[in-house]
């Protein structure tokens, strides 16, 4: 967690949201000494000696639909993969994908998206 810090100007962010995976009591200990909320959920087994814990589901909520965001960019080859040599190639390429996913959206029917 460290080597991920904002900078400093920034300050720490009010909540944190995880998988399971990261539900561990040195983690939330971190977390709680900087005065930011833990948004994961329980493992099963840590429920049954440390009881259980508040989950703010609409933060959750949040954190899922931005990871099934970025998992949808990565399905896109040349975005996930990054081939690009410039850093200013990336974020074009990202913009079009979304423009993809756009057209696909306004015009699901249409015979000339068939690659």
């Amino acid at each position: 967690m460290e080597k991920v810090r904002p900078p400093r100007r920034m300050g720490w962010p009010l909540q944190t949201a995880g998988d399971k995976g990261y539900s561990y009591p040195r983690v939330r200990a971190w977390l709680e000494r900087r005065g930011i909320e833990a948004v994961i959920p329980q493992r099963s087994d840590q429920v049954e000696y440390e009881g259980r814990r508040r989950l703010d589901r609409r933060a959750y909520r949040r954190r899922s639909k931005v990871e099934n965001s970025v998992g949808w960019l990565k399905e896109n080859r040349r975005v996930g993969t990054r081939y690009d040599k410039l850093a200013s190639s990336f974020p074009a390429f990202v913009n079009l994908a979304i423009i993809r996913r756009y057209l696909r959206i306004l015009a699901p029917d249409d015979p000339s998206d068939r690659a």
